[in-house]
């Protein structure tokens, strides 16, 4: 799917199985830069998180990275001081092969939360990761990354900076347990471009919060959710800074690698088969509007109602109600695209046949207006399946 894809200048990476999975498919991935590149991080705020995300933390204040190992399979979250020894052995076993600091090495994990990592599998895998590592691999990277993913995930963009080709790949896995503060997924992505690790922090936390942090399947937030980027300067631009003449097109391209990453996400959301956009306008504030959006987004009656095709505009109602945003009942509005459903918090005489073919679709908005402010918010979601459940009953 991605065979033509190649990595940004001065990068490889690897996707192998290591026999994490009972399945045999593979489960260990590397993102290698052969030059010491600016990191960035942005990482799940849930209170219970994963050794390998802390140990990411740590590292980050360092700034520099060469490279990010992960596994698939298992989680490494809750397992105490005997998680936290895995993640740095993974990091420090992945520094040897390189001849770097294990500060340098980001190590991330995916997968049922309890177990402790094999390291009897894990550390032959890193071995095998850095042998097969290509510029070519995109495909195996991004499959290795897959726990309930149907598909992988890769985006591309490429940009001229200073007469020179500037390119960033970015890989994503995610399909369930999704609820920014992001979710049980992990993004990794890479660009040749030289960036100032002050500002492309900044630029990273900003493209995440207009993308991963606009997503929702399951209104479930993970322990592991990791998005890290690096830039190593291969293409030889001058150092980009916020006051860069391209730094708005530099960000652009990033903001759009992590836009088309999380609507890959949404769209594979577990068991689903429709993608639901949820607007939200006129609320008193912008942050008021994400409350009423995210609200909807994560109620299961709407979920539930959307895989049933019937526009059940009243559960709506309830979401946005219950929501901690201000509302007025008898100011609200409702369309399910353009069709007008509910005008000043009551039903229109619209025909309910009209509603029905709106969400019959496998896309479809649901346009909520509170008539208070000025205030505006976006969440992407899906519906929620007899699917989802069989997925998530073990």
């Amino acid at each position: 799917m991605y065979s033509e894809i190649h990595m940004p200048k001065g990068f490889k990476c690897a996707g192998i199985s290591a026999g994490i999975k009972a399945d045999g498919s593979k489960d260990m991935a590397l993102v290698f830069s052969e030059l010491p590149a600016s990191a960035a991080g942005v990482f799940t705020t849930n209170q219970v998180c994963a050794a390998p995300v802390k140990v990411c933390r740590e590292h980050l204040r360092h700034g520099v990275a060469r490279a990010i190992v992960m596994n698939s399979g298992i989680a490494n979250a809750c397992t105490g001081s005997a998680g936290m020894v895995a993640a740095k052995d993974m990091a420090a076993e992945s520094a040897k092969m390189i001849g770097c600091e294990p500060q340098e090495i980001f190590i991330c994990s995916t997968g049922r939360i309890g177990p402790q990592l094999p390291l009897n599998k894990i550390v032959p895998g890193i071995g095998k990761l850095f042998d097969s590592a290509l510029v070519s691999h995109v495909h195996e990277t991004a499959e290795a990354m897959m726990t309930t993913d149907t598909r992988p995930k890769v985006s591309v963009a490429e940009l001229q900076i200073e007469g020179k080709t500037v390119k960033i790949v970015g890989f994503a896995k995610g399909a369930g347990m999704i609820e920014p503060n992001m979710a049980t997924m992990l993004s990794f992505i890479t660009t040749d471009a030289a960036v100032e690790q002050h500002a492309f922090q900044a630029a990273l936390k900003r493209a995440v919060d207009l993308s991963f942090n606009r997503i929702s399947i399951d209104g479930d937030q993970s322990t592991n959710d990791t998005v890290l980027a690096l830039a190593n300067g291969a293409a030889g631009n001058q150092p980009l800074g916020e006051t860069s003449k391209d730094w708005k097109p530099f960000f652009q391209a990033l903001e759009k690698v992590c836009f088309e990453l999380a609507m890959m996400i949404v769209h594979d959301g577990e068991g689903a088969d429709k993608f639901v956009t949820v607007n939200v306008s006129s609320a008193q504030s912008d942050g008021e509007a994400n409350l009423a959006a995210r609200s909807v987004a994560n109620s299961l009656l709407n979920k539930t109602a959307w895989a049933g095709e019937y526009p059940n505009w009243g559960r709506i109602m309830d979401s946005v109600g219950y929501s901690k945003a201000k509302v007025d009942e008898n100011k609200i509005s409702i369309c399910y695209d353009d069709v007008l459903a509910v005008a000043n918090g009551m039903r229109t005489e619209v025909e309910q046949e009209a509603l029905i073919k709106v969400v019959s679709q496998t896309d479809f908005a649901i346009n909520i207006d509170l008539h208070l402010g000025e205030g505006t918010a976006t969440v992407y979601t899906c519906n929620c399946t007899e699917e989802y459940v069989r997925i998530n009953v073990t």
